[in-house]
């Protein structure tokens, strides 16, 4: 699905330039010619992006950004300003805005930063997605549920990642003493069932009912997530 860009500008020759070359790359646009239907249009569209003119009629641009800050941090907001202060630079990005261009700027400078920012976008919503599930993370050996930490140990980190490997294989108590463990062990399986109890009241919402650690009864332990 096309994304949409919301071009906020009171130059309407502005506006079209932009409309027309954006559309060309794909892409859906809503356009807005004040601060007070910018807001508007922003809460009723929700777009995936804003081109935002700092010189507004009735709410200037710097406004415009610190309202949509304040209830959406992840809208990209690309400032355009016939301005070339340093202060009016730094006040955008303080306040929340992404990137920002100077008037007069070249179109394809501009669809570039708008790809540039969609990109960097949509990777933070997926790194945002994924932390919202089951993770595992190889760096911090640990793994995160709907983003929060579990506190593995590092022999609970193992036990997870290795029946995380093969979902839905059964692995009997054995199995996992030589594979986990790491060495052959002629004793008592029941130290796997006490592993797998631990593991279980971090990672599962019902360790009663678990739908991660498996019990494969009579055979041993698999992943089911």
């Amino acid at each position: 699905m096309a994304r949409t860009v919301l071009i906020v500008d009171d130059e309407k020759n502005i506006v079209d330039i932009l409309k027309f070359n954006l559309i060309k790359e794909g892409y859906t646009t809503v356009e807005a010619y004040d601060g007070r239907e910018a807001l508007a249009v922003f809460e009723e569209i929700k777009p995936d992006l804003v081109l935002l003119d700092l010189m507004l009629p009735y709410i200037n641009g710097f406004e415009v950004c610190r309202q949509i800050r304040e209830t959406d941090i992840l809208t990209p907001i690309i400032m355009l300003t016939a301005r070339e202060e340093e202060t009016d630079k730094v006040l955008g990005l303080e306040i929340g805005a992404d990137d920002y261009i100077t008037k007069p700027f070249s179109v394809r400078e501009v669809t570039a930063r708008v790809k540039a920012n969609m990109r960097r976008t949509a990777a933070a919503q997926e790194l945002e997605d994924a932390r919202a599930g089951f993770v595992i993370d190889d760096e911090l050996y640990d793994v995160f549920i709907n983003g929060k930490s579990c506190g593995l140990t590092p022999r609970e980190f193992d036990l997870v990642t290795f029946l995380a490997a093969t979902p839905d294989k059964v692995f009997s108590r054995e199995d996992l003493l030589r594979d986990v463990w790491q060495y052959d062990y002629f004793g008592d399986p029941r130290s796997v069932d006490v592993a797998v109890r631990r593991l279980r009241e971090k990672i599962e919402e019902d360790s009663s009912s678990p739908k991660y650690i498996i019990t494969r009864r009579g055979v041993g332990y698999y992943f089911g997530g």
